[in-house]
């Protein structure tokens, strides 16, 4: 029959010292999931938080007492549980974004490692889930707070994905996409870009004049040439400086407009 037992410390390596010396056991023989890493606020600011583990405590085990303390006469190996630095993903990731698997889950669990600590600052309960794409690896945070970790048109998610993909590729050889997704927000948001790209470039059509899709992140502008690439009648341009960059949806000059032009 197991039991736990819950430990906060200022950080994780504590609190699995501190599990240790309750227990008396090994650090190699605790075992335990992370249930938040702990922060200081990001660059110092915002609340800080402990770290907090939960040990697993196995009553049934002849070489523990009434409290789940081991004795130390029948010691025996245990295993550590990676909780939530453990990746369940599949693996079609490209060769061509890593040198290989290994490389790639230390990017990933570096990339989750910041991500967790950055949610954990922000809001409470909200856990990470990791999918390994064929071009990208997608960071899902699922429950917490999302509207606060969407922020305003998305501007907090980006400055999150954008923190998370520095520290990702950072002294990478080969970069690898990242994109980090809050309660399925970008999958809702590119179907709204695309059913608005579709109805602007229908009025593009009508009325043969260039129409704005407004100031766009190079994420959604993606989404727009995408999905208008095999519109015969229109073509898309960016057009301006920064990351937010003004869409333009142009009509195609037809072979009749070019004939009479001559």
């Amino acid at each position: 029959m197991s039991h736990t037992l819950e430990i906060e410390a200022k950080n994780i390596d504590q609190a699995v010292q501190k599990a240790c010396r309750r227990l008396n056991l090994s650090p190699e023989e605790l075992e335990y999931d992370i249930l938040s890493y702990g922060s200081t606020g990001i660059f110092g600011l915002g609340r800080s938080r402990k770290a907090r583990i939960r040990v697993r405590l196995n009553k049934d085990d002849p070489g523990t007492d009434q409290t789940g303390r081991r004795t130390p006469a029948e010691d025996s190996p245990g295993s550590v549980l990676a909780g939530a630095d453990s990746v369940t993903a599949q693996q079609d990731i490209s060769p061509r974004q890593a040198a290989g698997s290994g490389e790639t889950d230390t990017l990933v669990n570096r990339g989750r490692s910041l991500l967790q600590r950055i949610v954990d600052t922000i809001t409470d309960d909200a856990r990470i889930d990791v999918e390994k794409q064929t071009e990208r690896i997608v960071f899902r945070v699922e429950g917490g707070n999302s509207a606060i970790l969407i922020g305003k048109h998305g501007q907090t998610l980006e400055a999150i994905q954008t923190l998370v993909d520095k520290v990702v590729n950072k002294n990478s050889k080969d970069r690898i996409r990242v994109q980090v997704d809050v309660g399925g927000y970008l999958q809702n948001r590119k179907k709204r870009l695309i059913r608005n790209a579709e109805r602007l470039a229908q009025k593009c059509e009508r009325t043969r004049r260039p129409v704005s899709a407004g100031l766009l992140n190079g994420y959604d502008r993606r989404i727009i040439h995408i999905a208008l690439k095999d519109n015969h009648n229109v073509r898309t341009r960016s057009t301006g400086d920064g990351v937010q960059r003004n869409l333009l949806i142009l009509p195609r000059k037809t072979a009749e407009s070019r004939q009479r032009k001559r």
